[in-house]
């Protein structure tokens, strides 16, 4: 099935919103008037992630971005920290008129969320962390990030890209090819190539760790948080998904078996339940 139909029962439209002159890509579909569900992508990624979540959440005000430097969204020409990150999550729902979200991020996306919910409480109604970075500073994760990425980008061997997308699932199958062919044009676009170390720049240790999200950021979470994990997650273990649960407040875990870094794609099904059932308890 491709991405488009599993969109389409549900009315949708992708435009491009002026985020404080940069701009965004987004894809929005629901009701408008209902409580706002925004989500957010990992490093290098784009609004396709939520194609299998768009039609489940529907009865919600949907929103799915491109992040700051990522996807079809603006690239400006500097290393992106997370300040970076959250300043334009904020322009965007500012600019669309969102005072207040849940927030479903997964990996980087999961690290902008949590930010939000720390410094600026009043934006956030719940916080969903799926495999979340940005409490651990791993060398070896990080490298194997930053030069998989580089070099799906580097080469227009489509391989490389399809490559970049499988390290992410637990089954090859999850990454299928039009999700493939879809990010190998974002990848070699040319402002993308271009721009790639700087989406790329949490990578190196001493930015990184100036970002981390410490202890001491978890414990002032308060909004209702849900944390899902893949059990074959490549990019952080089963220890950091309980070490982050236990640092945030009254905080839910549920790991996935047989599931990787996308829980909302190859278990679609599953997430979706589980995210509607907490979106409604957090929205009373």
């Amino acid at each position: 099935m491709s991405i488009w139909t599993e969109i389409s029962p549900t009315p949708f439209r992708v435009e491009y919103v002026d985020a404080a002159g940069v701009p965004t890509r987004t894809l929005r579909a629901g009701d408008p008037n209902a409580e706002s569900v925004l989500f957010l992508h990992g490093t290098s990624g784009h609004l396709e992630a939520f194609a299998r979540n768009i039609t489940a959440h529907a009865a919600y005000d949907l929103h799915a971005i491109d992040m700051l430097g990522h996807g079809y969204t603006g690239k400006p020409d500097r290393p992106y920290e997370i300040a970076d990150y959250l300043g334009h999550l904020l322009d965007y729902m500012d600019a669309v008129g969102v005072g207040s979200a849940h927030i479903v991020g997964e990996s980087l996306g999961g690290w902008v969320g949590a930010r939000a919910a720390v410094d600026h409480p009043e934006r956030v109604r719940s916080l969903q962390l799926l495999c979340s970075g940005g409490t651990v500073a791993n060398p070896e994760v990080m490298d194997r990030i930053r030069t998989s990425t580089k070099q799906a980008v580097a080469s227009d061997d489509i391989d490389l890209t399809r490559r970049r997308l499988r390290l992410l699932m637990a089954d090859d199958a999850s990454a299928t090819e039009e999700l493939v062919e879809v990010r190998h044009a974002i990848y070699h676009a040319p402002e993308f190539v271009a721009g790639v170390d700087n989406l790329l720049s949490l990578q190196d240790m001493e930015r990184r760790q100036r970002n981390l999200l410490r202890p001491e950021h978890l414990s002032r979470i308060t909004q209702p948080t849900l944390v899902v994990w893949g059990r074959q997650n490549p990019f952080g273990e089963v220890p950091e998904a309980v070490a982050l649960h236990r640092g945030i407040p009254g905080s839910r875990l549920e790991l996935f078996e047989e599931c990787g870094h996308w829980p909302q794609h190859e278990q679609a099904e599953r997430y979706n339940a589980l995210s509607l059932e907490f979106i409604g308890a957090a929205a009373g």
